[in-house]
């Protein structure tokens, strides 16, 4: 056997042992990842196709997490809302009594301080916060973003003043002193009292919205995961006998670099061409 021949066998099992040990390195790279598709180098259009969809995922995740937070924020703003919807009944009982021609000079004294107390707990109602951020004082709307753009929710004046129970300058519309301006009392708080309710109906539409949203962009994520799962994910057994078979590849490719150097040795040898320090060291390279 010549030494060319030798020579091309071991360029061939090198060859067999470098094809099967990088089909080993790559099917325990889709093993530990768990993605067929981890680089580029694997499938460049299957890998631009699953960033694109994780990318996708990402920003459906985090309008369904926009959506929940805004939501928060209105449950607080409703509260508030409600509580004033509640302070303007309340409200109306406390005139339609004070109309009542029983009452005395103390007991108008006593309701027109109940007056003032109504009134001073809406204001209160209308200095609520959410992360540091008053909510109706006329001052906010909630701005919901998500992956296909922009909602506006929003948000009323809901203080005394926006309601016009107070004037501009915090004095009361709601005096009990002259019983005929009574009837023009009521009308002020049936008014607030529509104004407060228009709010607390728009925020619960809203709310439903933001709740319809959320529940789709729920179902929109599952979706994008089953997709790019269909597509990307590593079947774990058969990839565990492909992983197998590369190692035995591998095996078998250096038994036979092994094979191939102990010949080429052997043939260079008769010649006298490779001492045994030069066929240690070519030995040494397999180890």
């Amino acid at each position: 056997m010549s030494i060319g021949s030798v020579m091309s066998g071991v360029n061939h099992s090198l060859n067999n042992l470098n094809r099967a040990q990088s089909a080993q390195s790559s099917s325990i790279q889709r093993i530990s990842t768990g993605s067929k598709y981890y680089s580029a180098a694997n499938g460049a259009s299957e890998y631009a196709i699953v960033q694109r969809m994780y990318n996708n995922i990402g920003s459906v995740a985090q309008s369904n997490s926009n959506t929940q937070t805004a939501n928060s924020m209105l449950n607080v703003a409703a509260g508030a809302v409600g509580n004033t919807v509640s302070s303007l009944s309340s409200l109306k009982e406390t005139l339609i009594s004070a109309a009542n021609g029983t009452n005395g000079k103390s007991d108008i004294a006593a309701l027109q301080k109940s007056v003032n107390q109504t009134l001073a707990q809406i204001n209160s109602n209308a200095q609520v916060t959410y992360n540091g951020q008053k909510l109706l004082d006329g001052s906010q709307s909630v701005q919901v973003a998500s992956y296909n753009g922009y909602e506006t929710v929003n948000l009323g004046d809901m203080s005394t003043a926006g309601l016009g129970l107070t004037d501009s300058d915090g004095n009361s519309n709601i005096k009990l002193g002259d019983l005929s301006d009574l009837g023009s009392a009521i009308e002020t708080v049936d008014n607030a009292l529509n104004t407060a309710l228009d709010q607390a109906t728009s925020i619960g539409a809203s709310q439903q919205g933001l709740d319809y949203q959320s529940s789709n962009y729920t179902v929109m994520e599952e979706n994008l995961y089953d997709a790019v799962s269909t597509i990307d994910d590593t079947d774990i057994a058969a990839e565990s006998v492909n992983n197998a078979s590369a190692n035995a590849q591998s095996q078998v490719a250096m038994w036979a670099v092994k094979q191939g150097l102990q010949s080429l040795s052997q043939e260079v040898g008769a010649l006298g061409g490779l001492n045994n320090h030069s066929r240690g060291a070519a030995f040494g390279m397999l180890y």
